[in-house]
């Protein structure tokens, strides 16, 4: 039987993940901070699960940097400087475990260090298909504008489309990472704001990428960006 502090697996869902995402969230919660980390044998009896999932669970969270195993130490948490951030679920866990707006300010230097260039480069680089893709996320994002689908999911599309776009391959891999914070951001950022995403300051990037021009493109997504720190700086320590 499951412990008090152990989060029950969901049904029907893939065991070994379902553990994944249970045991993810109670390391980056602290619920191990104060006791050892239980072994194969106590994470299957508490789980209800085989040792096997439990095995497979524990490789994946390593692989995450989340945990570390030591011939005769047995597996401990490893300091959260080792954590593999770039990781979706990491990054989900984090922004899950507490609302940090100092988290998402970081977060958003990422984002004004990376999708300013990203747009820059779709507007040189982009074929066809990276301008099918940026048009497609900017028509969803003008639907949603009229009510006719999800505005966050719209206005994600839109920025996923610009690192795909930019045919840099390193930009493209970042969009899990993107997806994940940027979803919680614009949640954030919308909830303070009472409204949805800046449909014209959106249009200006797709206009300076269809124009060819890296260095409009540039600066209309910065200018994004920017708005959205400059909101995060105004509610720090809400």
């Amino acid at each position: 039987m499951p412990g008090m502090d152990d989060t029950p697996l969901a049904p029907g869902r893939n065991l070994t993940y379902g553990l994944l995402d249970a045991l993810g969230r109670q390391i980056v919660t602290g619920a191990f901070d104060a006791r050892p980390f239980p072994t194969e044998a106590e994470l299957s009896a508490r789980h209800g699960v085989s040792r096997s999932v439990t095995r497979e669970a524990v490789k994946m969270l390593t692989a995450k940097g989340l945990l570390t195993a030591r011939p005769r130490a047995g597996t401990s948490i490893q300091p959260v400087a080792q954590w593999n951030l770039f990781d979706a679920d990491v990054l989900r866990w984090l922004l899950e475990r507490k609302f940090s707006v100092g988290l998402l300010a970081q977060f958003n230097q990422l984002r004004a260090a990376i999708e300013p260039a990203a747009a820059a480069l779709a507007a040189t680089s982009a074929d066809a298909a990276g301008i099918a893709l940026i048009e497609a996320g900017f028509a969803r994002m003008l639907a949603a504008d009229r009510g006719e689908d999800d505005v966050l999911e719209a206005d994600i599309a839109f920025h996923l489309a610009i690192l795909r776009a930019s045919g840099n391959p390193f930009f493209a891999q970042l969009r899990d990472l993107v997806s994940t914070a940027l979803r919680t951001s614009i949640r954030f950022t919308n909830r303070l704001e009472g409204r949805s995403a800046d449909v014209a300051a959106h249009g200006a990037v797709r206009e300076a990428i269809l124009a060819r021009d890296g260095a409009a493109a540039h600066r209309a997504m910065q200018a994004i960006i920017g708005d959205v720190m400059a909101l995060i700086e105004r509610h720090d320590g809400i």
